[in-house]
């Protein structure tokens, strides 16, 4: 469907933006992307990737509001305590930004049904706050060829970094990095985290993810991590862990398929 008159009018700062255009808008407009976690990160993102012009989202969190949400999940307000924040975001987005179709998701995704959303999108963003979860969704994107961009904030620290085995196959994936013996003993529960942290991070999650669906910039290959106390950013470059039980067997397809692609 081309860009209206509205359109124009509503993101005419975007497409002033050589690396946007009429054909970058677009496709923002045809644009599908799972959220999981709506909550510090995840509502803020949703809130970016609702206003720039993602023509879906899916918003999946089998997580309630609570009174100590509210501080850094500025989409939220006290009468909205006790509603699931899925369904509460997909309600407020679709009133404030009625160009994006916004569904959610009020259980918790596993092996058992994330391919089930998972399937037609174009990009993950992975907002949640638990190992398990992060893990789940790194397999489901690996397996699916999906791009996805994974984030965590908590104390005044905060990480990013995207993952795509199709572009950027050497980089790895969240396996390589947090292997599934990994022990996590902090998050915002236990360590505590101040909104604007959170909202760093979301912001930079939210940018990359533009970007990948832009195709510009270079996202991948690198971990960006931000110390709040010193405000400063850290850069290293990412590399796939050859024993990796994840993207090993990706990597090794991709590396058949070039070698008979060769010979023939």
């Amino acid at each position: 469907m081309p860009l209206c008159d509205s359109d124009f009018m509503r993101y005419s700062r975007q497409v002033l933006l050589p690396e946007v255009g009429e054909h970058g808008q677009l496709a923002l407009k045809s644009a599908k992307v799972l959220l999981v976690g709506v909550g510090g990160l995840g509502q803020l993102a949703a809130q970016y990737l609702a206003a720039c012009g993602v023509g879906k989202l899916i918003l999946a969190d089998d997580d309630r509001v609570e009174v100590s949400n509210l501080p850094r999940q500025l989409l939220f307000d006290d009468d909205d305590i006790g509603e699931y924040k899925s369904k509460c975001a997909s309600l407020k987005l679709m009133q404030r930004k009625p160009t994006c179709e916004v569904q959610s998701i009020t259980q918790r995704l596993s092996t058992k049904n994330i391919n089930r959303y998972i399937e037609g999108v174009n990009l993950v963003l992975d907002c949640s706050d638990n190992l398990p979860t992060r893990h789940t969704v790194n397999q489901a994107c690996i397996e699916t060829h999906t791009p996805l961009v994974t984030a965590s904030v908590s104390h005044f620290s905060g990480f990013l970094f995207a993952v795509d085995m199709q572009r950027a196959s050497e980089a790895g994936c969240y396996h390589c990095l947090f292997p599934h013996d990994t022990q996590v003993t902090q998050n915002c529960s236990t360590a505590g985290v101040l909104g604007p942290m959170v909202g760093t991070l979301a912001s930079m999650q939210s940018l990359m993810a533009m970007n990948i669906l832009l195709g510009v910039g270079k996202p991948f290959g690198k971990l960006l991590r931000f110390d709040g106390l010193k405000f400063s950013w850290y850069e290293a470059q990412l590399s796939q862990d050859p024993a990796c039980p994840v993207c090993r067997n990706h990597i090794q397809t991709r590396q058949y398929n070039a070698r008979c692609l060769e010979e023939n």
